[in-house]
């Protein structure tokens, strides 16, 4: 299989993009694989969202320490990025997805085999940012964010309050490959426009932390985990649904009041991928963390005992039938 190049996995920036744990690898696995599905043996590939990158990562390195001898590759790609190159063209086994499969995708997968079998495994508090030193503002409506991030719409946060700055904005926010992106366009613009163009989109999410630590100008979105690494040098912006501002936190998002930016978020396991023992091992592992607070302690809401065991059930059923 010829190296993806444009897919390739990121250089490192600290915790976010390399896990502490040595068994688990996070280079050359994607590039590398043979034959229609990533498993081979021991291995476990990896590709999907930046947002679910951090549970992934945390969860991996967690069943690295008690089964050192399986090797996984973990890359973000993006949602959409991770689908289409990787996940649905047997590259990867698992995809991050922070939002659900696509029909395009499903098909995609279908036309090389792959049957993807989705696991919710936490939730998400889509979160918007601002620098620090930005003190004009605490709080946006729905209205205001849509018109700050439309083609075509504002280009000055006087634009937006005439008692605001007359600066133009610095918008960082996801890459059109990421399922953030397409969330965010369904959430905040709608199906009647457009999501503009001229900001610095990435995959990389610390690039957007640091974007935004670099402009009193700038605003920028990204998951919550990312937020909650930088509560000091960030400052997070309560949303006005209609019900007054509220402010991204696990316990917003638990609650249902954090709306509409609290979202789902998935791994897609290709069900073929599930005649490897190390695949339903880590797949079974996973489901099992994903209730636990390692989830919460990367800032998310993990799932809960209910969703498990749902989520365990679904599992076992497809290993079954692999194995028949």
């Amino acid at each position: 299989m010829s190296r993806d190049t444009t897919a390739s996995l990121p250089a490192g920036l600290g915790r976010r993009d390399f896990l502490a744990a040595a068994s688990v690898a996070l280079s050359g696995g994607l590039a590398g694989c043979t034959g229609v599905f990533a498993a081979e043996g021991n291995n476990v590939n990896i590709a999907g969202s930046s947002t679910v990158f951090p549970v992934t990562e945390a969860i991996a390195s967690a069943f690295s320490e008690e089964n050192p001898t399986v090797n996984l590759s973990l890359s973000k790609t993006g949602t959409g990025g991770g689908f289409a190159n990787f996940f649905c063209v047997g590259r990867t086994d698992i995809n991050n997805a922070s939002r659900a499969i696509a029909d395009a995708e499903t098909e995609q997968c279908g036309t090389n085999d792959i049957t993807p079998l989705e696991f919710p495994v936490a939730t998400d508090a889509l979160t918007v940012v601002a620098n620090p030193e930005a003190d004009w503002i605490d709080c946006l409506t729905i209205e205001q964010l849509r018109e700050i991030w439309r083609a075509d719409g504002a280009q000055r946060w006087s634009d937006i309050n005439e008692e605001w700055p007359d600066q133009e904005f610095e918008l960082y926010g996801a890459a059109t490959t990421s399922g953030t992106f397409d969330y965010f366009n369904e959430a905040v613009l709608g199906e009647e426009l457009n999501h503009r163009s001229d900001y610095y989109a990435t995959e990389r999410d610390r690039t957007i932390v640091q974007g935004v630590q670099g402009s009193e100008a700038a605003l920028g979105y990204f998951g919550f985990s990312y937020y909650s690494e930088n509560p000091d040098s960030i400052k997070a912006i309560s949303i006005d649904n209609g019900d007054g501002c509220i402010e991204p936190s696990i316990e917003t998002a638990m609650s249902g009041e954090y709306t509409p930016l609290s979202r789902p978020l998935f791994i897609y396991v290709a069900k073929e991928s599930l005649a490897e023992p190390a695949v339903q091992d880590f797949t079974r592992f996973y489901m099992e963390q994903a209730a636990t607070e390692l989830v919460s302690d990367v800032g998310y809401v993990p799932t809960t005992e209910e969703q498990r065991d749902e989520n365990l059930e679904k599992l076992e059923a497809a290993i079954a039938e692999v194995s028949e």
